[in-house]
């Protein structure tokens, strides 16, 4: 027998390799109690960076135009802190960034509603970025769970 194919390929990865054995592992959101799509349902990786990248070109566009004279490191820093009080305010408050907005998300606690203080933690911990890049078979980050928000369809 080849264990190879109970490993999986590199580029489908080991949840795909389970899936053909048979494992059930559900949709993404199903143990939360979130749809399977549409609104509601969790927001997919193409349209969370996508937000993502709107958001940080705002925030640079601000630091370089109001705060900085040219595009340097300082430009950079003071688009983390616009980024930071952006993201703490627009999420804490109406529960989506511009780029959120656009995309049709919208950051939501477990319970379903926004929170203030969960808005603030999530950012700092995005802030911080690595844990964007640990995910889970939700495919929330670790940023979400540790603030106990999820990033939805709106």
């Amino acid at each position: 027998m080849d264990n190879r194919r109970a490993i999986g390929s590199w580029l489908s990865g080991p949840r795909a390799a389970a899936e053909e054995a048979g494992a059930d592992f559900g949709y993404r959101g199903e143990q939360l109690g979130l749809p399977e799509s549409g609104p509601g349902s969790i927001a997919r990786p193409g349209r969370r960076l996508g937000a993502l990248a709107v958001d940080w070109a705002l925030c640079l566009l601000i630091a370089y135009g109001l705060l900085t004279e040219g595009y340097n490191q300082a430009t950079g820093n003071w688009a983390l802190l616009i980024f930071f009080v952006m993201g703490a305010l627009t999420v804490g408050t109406i529960g989506s960034t511009p780029g959120k907005r656009l995309f049709g998300l919208r950051v939501v606690t477990e319970a379903g509603g926004i929170s203030p203080l969960r808005a603030l933690l999530r950012t700092a911990l995005l802030c911080i970025a690595v844990p964007a890049l640990v995910w889970d078979r939700d495919g929330r980050g670790l940023h979400d769970r540790l603030a106990r928000t999820v990033e939805v369809r709106i």
